[in-house]
């Protein structure tokens, strides 16, 4: 019998489930990736969002932010981005790239009211995201669907990092039609 990180099928499938598992569960690690963009001026950023959906027939995988976040600058200066998850149960790594497309407005209007009264808080801040206050919470909390992007992120690139007794690495790309290349871990 092979274990699921023994062939790239297997650490393919172990990735993807996982990541839906991260969308599904809120208490599972891969439901909160770190993103990492570069800034406008060229500065490396990376924070925690919320894993919202996982698509692996078309490799798409969405978040959701305010609009007017920081990230949504860089974004839109640099298309481009990079998500990590840490699975300790699994000693596995996940390192996702692509190209990412930013909407709001009517089009995600049917996110927005699939979204908890408790989550809306986070869309719609006054002052905006990432603006300078005088007191750690001088800003009040406005739920506003005019503020409410989805980021849709178009995989190019995936990486996994088995970290068992016998590291294994193997990487996938677009390019490369997603068939996996073993990798020196």
């Amino acid at each position: 019998m092979t274990d699921w990180f023994e062939t790239h099928d297997g650490l393919w499938a172990k990735a993807w489930s996982i990541l839906g598992r991260g969308v599904a569960d809120a208490r599972h690690p891969a439901r909160r990736p770190t993103l990492a963009t570069v800034s406008p001026t060229g500065w490396p950023e990376a924070r925690t969002v919320v894993l919202r959906g996982a698509d692996a027939k078309a490799q798409l995988v969405t978040l959701h932010t305010d609009l007017y976040s920081d990230k949504i600058k860089s974004l839109d200066a640099n298309p481009r981005a990079a998500l990590h998850i840490w699975v300790p149960q699994q000693n596995l790594q996940i390192r996702l790239q692509g190209e990412v497309t930013v909407a709001s407005g009517a089009k995600v209007r049917p996110f927005w009211d699939n979204i908890p009264d408790h989550a809306r808080q986070s869309y719609g801040v006054i002052p905006p995201p990432g603006t300078p206050i005088a007191n750690a919470l001088d800003y009040v909390k406005d739920p506003d669907p005019a503020t409410f992007a989805v980021l849709t992120c178009t995989l190019t690139h995936i990486d996994l990092v088995h970290l068992g007794d016998d590291h294994r690495r193997v990487s996938y790309s677009r390019g490369g039609d997603w068939q996996g290349q073993w990798l020196s871990p």
